[in-house]
């Protein structure tokens, strides 16, 4: 798992990079929480996700935001971040060029940063968001929302609340030609403390579905 540093747009962004064996393996990029509260790419779930995915095969990136750990610049409320993630993917696709597809995971702040890459990038065939917060920020630009995907969230997130979750799960669903999956962790709350696991197994079921349903990697 070599550590990357790459050029953004607010200068060095700081990354680590697990690469593929097979030249045409998908890439995915894992998005941390929010840099001011903590978040960075060696949250436990971002970690976990990283490696769920290169399991699988998959050449992976998860980075810091702009102004977290060594990556340069400051915090700019989302702009700026969506900035660093398409320079991210684009990195990872230059690193890794003949990749079939890409997928984006998310979590928390991370999860809103993604699903508005994924409206970017034709490439992104598929999605996992976790604890989106939905009461928070805007999820109104997915219309529609180009890409199926997993929205997972736990019942007694104080953060952002299952409630305002349900709603844009409940609006995604009516749009046609994409499937979105929900899931449910009961019990846990916004960081999943304590539903790591059961967090990362309802992923892995979901990606090994979607996986299953095409050519294999």
């Amino acid at each position: 798992m070599p550590e990357v540093i790459f050029n953004g747009p607010a200068g060095r962004i700081e990354g680590r990079f697990q690469p593929a064996k097979k030249r045409n393996a998908p890439i995915a990029l894992v998005l941390h929480p929010h840099p001011q509260f903590g978040g960075t790419m060696n949250n436990q779930v971002v970690y976990q996700l990283f490696y769920m995915f290169a399991k699988r095969g998959f050449a992976v990136l998860r980075f810091n935001f702009r102004g977290v750990g060594r990556s340069q610049g400051s915090f700019d409320h989302g702009q700026g971040e969506l900035s660093d993630a398409a320079a991210a993917l684009d990195w990872a696709q230059s690193a890794h060029p003949d990749a079939r597809f890409c997928w984006i995971a998310g979590f928390s702040f991370g999860a809103w940063i993604g699903m508005q890459l994924l409206m970017r990038r034709p490439e992104v065939e598929g999605f996992i968001s976790i604890a989106p917060p939905a009461n928070l920020y805007d999820f109104s630009f997915l219309a529609p929302c180009p890409a199926s995907g997993l929205i997972i969230h736990g019942d007694v997130d104080k953060v952002a609340p299952l409630k305002d979750a349900q709603t844009l799960v409940d609006k995604l669903k009516t749009q046609k030609g994409i499937v979105i999956e929900q899931k449910v962790v009961s019990g846990a709350n916004h960081f999943f403390e304590d539903h790591t696991d059961v967090l990362i197994e309802e992923c892995s079921e979901y990606l090994d579905r979607r996986l299953a349903a095409i050519s294999p990697i």
